[in-house]
C-alpha cells in the first residue's frame, strides 16, 4: 500500500524499511523489479534497509552499518 501511495503522489524519494520481510521469493523478485523501474525510469530515488543479502544485491550503492556506524559504502555497477 504505501508503495501505491507514494507513486500516486509522484514522491521523488521512496523510504523502504525491508519490503520484501515478509514475502516469497517470487514476490520479493517482483517488488525488487518494481523498485527498478521506478528508480531507472521514473527517476525516484529509493532508500531501502534489508537484511537480505540478494535484495542488497539489486542496489547501485550498498552501506553497511554495524553498531550505528558505517562500516562500508559500495558503488555498484548497474546490472
Amino acid at each position: 500500500m504505501a508503495i501505491a501511495r507514494a507513486l500516486v503522489n509522484r514522491a521523488p524519494i521512496l523510504l523502504a524499511d525491508e519490503p520484501t520481510g515478509n514475502l516469497d521469493t517470487k514476490a520479493s523478485a517482483g517488488i525488487m523489479e518494481l523498485f527498478t523501474a521506478l528508480n531507472e525510469e521514473g527517476k525516484i530515488t529509493i532508500v531501502l534497509v534489508t537484511h537480505e543479502v540478494d535484495i542488497a544485491a539489486y542496489s547501485r550503492r550498498i552501506i553497511r552499518f554495524l553498531d550505528g556506524r558505517i562500516i562500508s559504502d559500495e558503488a555498484r555497477a548497474t546490472q
